[in-house]
């Protein structure tokens, strides 16, 4: 992993914090607030924006870690970011609440690097 990438995961850590602080204020909330949804969509674009500059600077890093989920949230960033005016809020909701937390934590999980035997 290149110190670029480093960074640029550490960059979708945070933003996926971000969406879990979004998340935590309810479905409910979500749908009746336009400009949650919007913040939504920006995080989506955020975190498909960091996976495509990952991809651009180190084009065999995404190929070689298909269990992070990254292309999913970089697919995420293009329908958004490109059918605006057809995305569907409860699917936003679905990535943020679900496959999300999924995908930080495994990027938490690289970035932090193997356990070390008893803690050390």
């Amino acid at each position: 992993m290149t110190p670029r990438t480093g960074r640029l995961l550490r960059d979708l850590v945070d933003h996926a914090d971000a969406a879990s602080r979004l998340v935590s204020r309810g479905r409910t909330a979500y749908d009746a607030d336009e400009m949650l949804r919007y913040a939504g969509e920006d995080l989506l674009i955020r975190l498909g924006e960091a996976v495509a500059r990952i991809d651009r600077d180190d084009s065999s890093f995404v190929d070689q870690h298909p269990d992070l989920g990254l292309r999913r949230l970089k697919d995420a960033r293009n329908l958004v970011a490109h059918g605006y005016d057809v995305v569907d809020p409860a699917i936003v909701w679905t990535i943020l609440e679900r496959h999300l937390p999924m995908v930080a934590d495994r990027v938490r999980r690289l970035l932090d690097g193997p356990a070390r035997p008893g803690g050390a």
